[in-house]
């Protein structure tokens, strides 16, 4: 049997149909594989497999052509062997080219099929949900052990709020903040990845040098360029983030896509390696404060799944619920999961959170049930 991935091959076939095609492949993590050589009897098996996997699959005596989806994807490597004797390494080189893997120092992490959390552990007097909340080493240090036992991946500091109408701070004063709680992070929780938020050089490479893996600026990095010098240098993971808090768009899809198409390519031609970025639409960065232009951000996701870099999601309590729907910051939690699941399923994978607990419990629900396939003679193939 021969096996190979097709869908580069309507690019070069400019008809609606083909074109149409290609944007629903993207938008939905999906391939076009192509089983060729095949016996009758592999058609027959083989497009009964693939139907059971709720692709959309048609064959005829010589080949077998299906759409899949990267989850269905990897569930079919899965169970391959219980239906054919060979040929999975042809499958898996193909699921391979599309891994989607974050580096970050010396953290890897395989997003391709699930999300990671990410734990928001703010040491700011005006942050717009937790400011001020947590006082004093003994408390932030308890909130990171909490964070940590109930599944967070990364913790993240932070030492001044970027909420609409922010107060600046020095970086002296943001160093004050975070730089201490870094140390004591690192000395009580020495396996934990940590990241921060922070558009400032100074504060960068003093993070850097306390060993944080992960650099969030709401900035994207190319504002400076000894950020890209000091960013390349190291082996951090970068989270860059776009904003419209300056200016407005015609097209705010086409200018979302066009900033991350750009702002990548910079990255890369700065010696910064792809499998070390991941991308940030920016909700709450709006020029106009919890306007329109959030909720089609939240929709829009999926249209920079193209990318192929993890999205992170980042609407944890945000003010809009409030604006929204009327709910104080403190109710927040029911509608900031329905929101997170929404946008988990169109792509994103970096889960930005207050409340971790809650949001492990998303993902693994969520996972279970996207991962859950009904195959005959299998069952359930979540649970092989």
């Amino acid at each position: 049997m021969r096996i190979q991935e097709i869908t580069d091959t309507l690019k070069q076939d400019a008809s609606f149909n083909s074109q149409a095609l290609l944007k629903i492949a993207q938008q939905q993590n999906s391939l076009l594989v192509e089983f060729s050589d095949l016996t009758d009897d592999d058609v027959s098996k083989l497009t009964a497999l693939i139907s059971q996997l709720d692709c959309f699959v048609q064959s005829d005596s010589q080949k077998v052509q299906a759409l899949i989806s990267l989850r269905a994807f990897q569930q079919l490597i899965a169970v391959w062997n219980k239906f054919f004797a060979e040929d999975v390494d042809q499958l898996q080189a193909i699921f391979d080219q599309h891994k989607m893997i974050w580096k970050t120092g010396s953290f890897e992490y395989d997003l391709t099929n699930t999300a990671m959390i990410y734990g928001i552990m703010n040491n700011t007097p005006d942050s717009f949900y937790d400011g001020g909340r947590y006082q004093g080493s003994t408390a932030l240090l308890n909130h990171v052990e909490e964070m940590i036992n109930s599944g967070a991946d990364v913790i993240e500091v932070n030492g001044q709020t970027t909420r609409p109408g922010f107060t600046e701070v020095t970086p002296e004063v943001e160093m004050e903040r975070t730089i201490p709680l870094i140390k004591d992070i690192k000395k009580h929780f020495p396996e934990v990845n940590i990241a921060i938020d922070t558009y400032k050089l100074p504060v960068m490479k003093a993070a850097l040098d306390e060993g944080v893996s992960i650099i969030n600026d709401v900035n994207a990095f190319t504002d400076d360029p000894g950020k890209l010098e000091l960013l390349a240098d190291s082996n951090a993971g970068l989270l860059t983030m776009h904003s419209s808090r300056g200016h407005e768009y015609h097209n705010l899809t086409t200018g979302m896509h066009d900033f991350f198409v750009k702002n990548i390519h910079d990255l890369n031609a700065a010696g910064i390696d792809s499998d070390r970025i991941a991308i940030d639409q920016g909700i709450g960065y709006s020029k106009v404060v919890h306007g329109a232009q959030d909720y089609s951000m939240i929709r829009n996701l999926d249209q920079f799944n193209d990318l192929k870099r993890p999205m992170m999601v980042a609407i944890s309590r945000k003010g809009f619920f409030g604006d929204l729907l009327g709910i104080a910051k403190d109710d927040r939690l029911p509608m900031t999961l329905v929101t997170e699941a929404a946008m988990y399923l169109e792509g994103g994978r970096i889960l930005r959170v207050h409340d971790v607990k809650e949001t492990q419990q998303l993902v693994t629900l969520l996972d279970q049930v996207q991962n859950s396939f009904w195959i005959e003679g299998v069952g359930n193939s979540a649970n092989i």
